[in-house]
């Protein structure tokens, strides 16, 4: 079956408000309406800029979401506000969150209730250490950690995306026979009849120079992107990328 891509890009904590005219650079980086859905998840400071100028193949993210709808909740944002902005997407269960922030499979699992709740379509990440694949448990790791995070969703509601743990910020990257493992296993896990229709993203360092080799794999359907989304024309090549 041909699942459209997703390139998504997730800024983390970087980008001031003069950053807010990134898409009209990638606009003219691309020098065409992209083939692809492309997603920027920029810091929640700037959604509200961004999604006043920003053109309508462009969609929005946030980064994070609250489990919670609104109430005493001290500096989180949930759901629903980040749907009232116009985003359409939000990452939920990053590998960072879980280690910097001590979030459990549960916790991933009630944000992404939260996303589909507000309408929003999650981007659930799943991942394994370099100790965890060395000693021959990555699929078995992966597999839990989706399962133990996944609500009860249909396919088409969600995005997952598999970010080896190793390879985020190490400039290191999973070979694409490697990747193509895993969402392969990915997809055969999900607990649906419609897994053909699930669109499940590589999250592990993809830039300009290993992007095409990765999306060109049968289970690989887009990226979540980090640095390389923080410059328009490193992004738009990805997006070039993308068949």
């Amino acid at each position: 079956m041909m699942r459209r891509k997703l390139v998504a890009g997730n800024w983390k904590m970087n980008g001031l408000v003069k950053d807010c005219a990134f898409p009209k650079a990638l606009s003219e980086a691309l020098n065409a309406e992209p083939r692809c859905d492309v997603l920027l998840c920029p810091p929640a400071t700037l959604l509200s800029a961004m999604s006043a100028t920003k053109p309508d193949w462009l969609k929005l993210g946030g980064q994070d979401c609250a489990a919670q709808t609104s109430g005493a909740h001290t500096g989180d944002v949930s759901a629903v506000m980040l749907a009232d902005l116009g985003c359409t997407h939000v990452i939920v269960g990053h590998s960072e969150r879980r280690s910097d922030h001590g979030e459990t499979n549960e916790t991933v699992k009630l944000k992404t209730a939260a996303a589909l709740d507000a309408g929003l379509i999650p981007i659930l990440c799943v991942g394994e250490t370099l100790d965890e694949r060395e000693s021959g448990q990555a699929e078995d790791v992966v597999v839990r950690q989706l399962l133990a995070s996944l609500p009860a969703c249909d396919a088409d509601r969600i995005v997952i995306a598999y970010e080896p743990v190793w390879a985020i910020g190490t400039g290191r990257t999973a070979t694409p026979e490697d990747a193509q493992a895993m969402h392969a296993a990915i997809r055969s896990a999900w607990p649906g009849r419609d897994a053909d229709v699930l669109r499940i993203v590589y999250g592990g360092s993809m830039n300009p120079a290993n992007a095409e080799a990765l999306l060109a794999q049968t289970d690989i359907d887009g990226g979540l992107v980090g640095g390389a989304s923080l410059k328009p024309q490193n992004f738009a090549r990805i997006i070039q990328s993308a068949r």
